[in-house]
């Protein structure tokens, strides 16, 4: 008598921040089980002269703070600050306000919020060639160098998002730097999480996850000789991403130009597999890198995540912050893999 074969999910822990997620793959089987979110409907992709991006200078945009242009003289990156900001400026005689209301604390939201804009009203990362990404990755390092010692700012975060599944407002590519004066709870995790790693074995947490991953090979997507792109053993999300310098490194903004380059490659490579085999689904992708507040950050190792949007959170997910993944980082690795 044949027994029937019971397979569990499993339940991973994240080796830095001690989060769980669930690895559910037989939830992709499930009926009406929408795989995918659509970046964008038609409806929804202006024409090159109704784009606010495609001239900025005609639509009402703020004057660039960096622009980049090719041999004949045309603009290929800028930058400029965001026209509805989440965070603004101190003007020359303000000061931060810190308040409080009954057993609240709050203050002002001080900070810088611009976008880094790429020429191609539709040429996104995966599709572009190694030096133009690159191109991108130098303006992202020459904001932060600017911005990082002005003196309320503590930490810089850079993000990119396509698609309205993802929260994406305007098809034209695009990513976004805002520059504020707190270190999120999500940060703090992973940087508390590196520190607790190095003080109990000595290593990076990171760097021991490389060695293991470059000897397993399982979840490795692509990688060059100095940086690597593979699936997180404790994925988030199906087909999560992340791509990595291979020596450690703590801060992004020391980047050297060979790095952005090999970066740049990665970065599109892994951009493109995504794009291969989620024909086009929305995502986000996010810079994790030090904070810019003056102590040292030695245990961190900087990043990029890559999470596409198959999946919405529910019940289970709102009410225990638990994620459920419905397809293992090992099947999503092969199929980026191979893509």
């Amino acid at each position: 008598m044949n027994k029937k074969i019971n397979h569990h999910s499993e339940l991973r822990q994240d080796l830095v921040t001690d989060d769980w997620v669930v690895i559910a793959s037989k939830r992709k089987d499930r009926p009406n089980k929408k795989k995918l979110m659509p970046a964008w409907d038609k409806k929804d992709i202006p024409k090159e002269k109704d784009c606010l991006f495609c001239n900025p200078e005609k639509t009402g945009q703020e004057k660039d703070v960096l622009i980049y242009r090719d041999v004949n003289e045309e603009w290929t990156t800028r930058v400029f600050p965001n026209k509805f900001p989440a965070f603004k400026p101190l003007g020359r005689r303000e000061k931060i306000k810190h308040k409080e209301e009954g057993p609240y604390f709050f203050m002002d939201g001080v900070g810088y919020h611009e976008l880094i804009v790429t020429r191609d009203h539709n040429k996104n990362i995966g599709d572009m060639e190694t030096i133009e990404v690159a191109e991108i990755l130098d303006a992202y390092q020459s904001r932060y160098l600017e911005l990082m010692n002005r003196k309320f700012v503590r930490y810089i975060e850079i993000f990119h998002n396509y698609g309205r599944a993802a929260g994406g407002s305007i098809y034209h590519p695009h990513s976004q730097l805002m520059a504020i004066p707190v270190i999120s709870p999500y940060i703090n995790s992973e940087l508390k999480g590196a520190e607790r790693y190095k003080h109990q074995t000595g290593e990076c947490v990171y760097c021991k996850m490389l060695e293991y991953e470059r000897k397993e090979k399982k979840r490795i997507i692509f990688e060059n000789d100095d940086f690597i792109a593979f699936c997180p053993f404790a994925a988030r999300k199906a087909y999560e991403v992340w791509v990595m310098p291979k020596k450690h490194s703590s801060y992004f903004e020391r980047m050297t130009d060979e790095d952005k380059i090999s970066a740049g490659e990665v970065l599109r490579e892994a951009m493109r597999k995504i794009g291969v085999v989620l024909n086009n689904t929305a995502y986000n992708f996010y810079l994790h890198t030090s904070p810019c507040d003056g102590k040292d950050y030695h245990a961190f190792h900087w990043h990029f995540e890559i999470l596409p949007k198959t999946s919405i959170w529910a019940g289970f997910e709102l009410s225990t912050g638990i994620e459920i993944n419905a397809i293992s980082p090992e099947e999503s690795a092969k199929e980026l893999r191979d893509a």
